[in-house]
């Protein structure tokens, strides 16, 4: 355990980035829930990075846009093909979804057989790098972010089932590279639970991710353990003590 860990040069950039990708992170997971498709972001996001890696593994430079590009096509194929699956099948939605996001995860696996780095490769895209965050990296991302809030806020009401997955799959593609699916995830899903028997939900929410992103990264710092894991947890309780304050148990409208 030490303390030498907490530079702001480090945690900064991290702290901020996750804010970040809260700000789009929390409504549209709230959205997700409310429209009981749970594991949509684990499927895009888990498809983003199937994309990453195929680029990467063909020769492609880690942060370069071919990348980019390549994680970005992927998860806007993958909206389109969810949004089919909405539309024809929408009894078997939540199967086919878990199936896709196997298939996606394996796919990744095997593409990865061949290299010796697979391994650490495979664990930096599900638990993520968000310790690595540098502030030059954070423009790019604040953009995306500003992006999609102006087009949830303004246009919402607007947004047909495609429009919906399309915006969803932007928001991924910018935040699974900096840190990672699980954390894409916990970001998603576990704010929009802790905020449930909230009068205000998104603010909750809101406050929920910020205090697991804080909590998170100063307690692994601290304690020299994963920051992306350790944040999940962070999120998670904090969501679980709101959970508790509440005290209400009322349906998600």
């Amino acid at each position: 355990m030490s303390v030498e860990g907490l530079e702001l040069s480090i945690l900064g950039p991290a702290f901020i980035a996750g804010l970040l990708i809260l700000a789009t992170h929390v409504p549209l997971g709230q959205e997700v829930l409310k429209r009981g498709i749970i594991f949509i972001d684990l499927a895009i996001a888990q498809i983003a990075g199937l994309g990453v890696i195929a680029a990467y593994r063909f020769g492609g430079d880690i942060h370069g846009r071919e990348v980019q590009l390549a994680a970005l096509g992927s998860a806007l194929i993958a909206a389109v093909a969810l949004n089919t699956l909405e539309k024809h099948y929408q009894a078997y939605q939540e199967a086919l979804i878990g199936a896709i996001f196997v298939l996606a995860a394996t796919a990744s696996i095997l593409i990865l057989s061949d290299n010796p780095h697979g391994g650490e490769s495979l664990k930096d895209l599900l638990v993520g790098q968000i310790l690595w965050i540098t502030w030059e990296q954070l423009l790019p991302t604040a953009l995306v972010t500003g992006f999609i809030l102006l087009v949830w806020f303004s246009f919402r009401q607007r947004l047909k089932h495609l429009g919906f997955y399309l915006l969803f799959a932007l928001a991924i593609t910018s935040s699974v590279q900096l840190i990672g699916v699980y954390l894409v995830f916990a970001s998603l899903i576990i704010p929009a639970l802790g905020s449930v028997g909230s009068k205000n939900r998104l603010l909750t929410a809101y406050l929920i991710g910020a205090a697991g992103y804080g909590l998170g990264l100063i307690s692994s710092s601290i304690l020299d353990l994963p920051s992306g894991a350790v944040i999940v947890w962070c999120i998670a309780i904090v969501a679980l003590l709101s959970t508790i304050a509440t005290g209400s148990k009322r349906p998600i409208a």
